[in-house]
């Protein structure tokens, strides 16, 4: 069995480091670069930034903080947030991130996957699906989850795997922030769909929420915000208690 990961996630608006509930109500959780270090220096295997209210004059901010953040980092690292074409895509890899997240993007406009994966593999290529249940089942929301979409999440999900994406990494809108646990049905649901590595994301509460999404949802990583921004959960112990509970992890000395 493959390590599984541990990510920090930081959401960013303004530069800043931000985190709410069900994707409302931010507070400030810190400068980004500082947090960065810090988490790398704890033990965490990869990062996500993601600028949550990104626009075409705060895109040039996002590019100038991932250099910053490249010169800080020994561990890769996955920026997202108003990323819309290939030159976007282009020029933040070149700024010193590893992959790239895709959200709204590639929900309006799905050849783009394919055009990224062609042009950098799917290694690049993040497929970011933020989820709420309905009725109906899973739907698919966009805008930094305030536009909902006709798509269901299962189906839009096969079909990013299909075209070329290498990694989903999906949030659940109704755990998001609440620190209730992670959405284990939809995670076995997806993790049963797709061959490629699902991110687990949203309701990361406990030690062992993230045990559970591993062992009963079959996430290949587990990503949290909130409990690691606020110091309520730190990333070695929860390397310890993944070991203690025969989980593989890539411990770092």
């Amino acid at each position: 069995m493959l390590a599984k990961r541990i990510i920090p996630c930081l959401d960013i608006k303004d530069g800043r480091t931000v985190k709410g509930v069900n994707f409302e109500g931010l507070r400030d959780a810190g400068d980004p670069v500082e947090l960065a270090r810090r988490y790398a220096k704890e033990g965490a295997d990869e990062l996500v930034f993601l600028d949550i209210t990104a626009t075409k004059e705060k895109r040039k901010t996002l590019v100038e903080l991932v250099r910053r953040i490249a010169r800080e980092l020994n561990i890769p690292f996955t920026v997202g947030g108003g990323i819309g074409s290939v030159e976007q895509i282009k020029e933040l890899l070149h700024a010193g991130a590893d992959k790239v997240s895709l959200n709204s993007a590639i929900v309006r406009n799905p050849e783009l996957i394919n055009k990224a994966s062609r042009r950098f593999g799917a290694q690049c290529i993040v497929a970011a699906v933020d989820a709420k249940k309905h009725s109906t089942g899973w739907h698919v929301f966009i805008s930094g989850g305030s536009v909902k979409t006709d798509k269901k999440a299962l189906p839009w999900i096969k079909e990013a795997e299909e075209r070329g994406a290498g990694e989903i990494l999906l949030t659940s809108m109704d755990r998001d922030g609440t620190k209730s646990g992670f959405d284990l049905e939809l995670l076995q649901k997806v993790n049963a769909a797709v061959s490629i590595p699902v991110i687990a994301s949203g309701g990361a509460g406990t030690i062992q929420h993230c045990i559970e999404a591993v062992q009963k949802g079959n996430a290949d990583a587990v990503l949290a915000a909130s409990i690691f921004h606020f110091n309520e959960i730190e990333i070695s112990n929860l390397k310890q208690e993944f070991g203690n509970a025969k989980i593989p992890v890539r411990i770092t000395i």
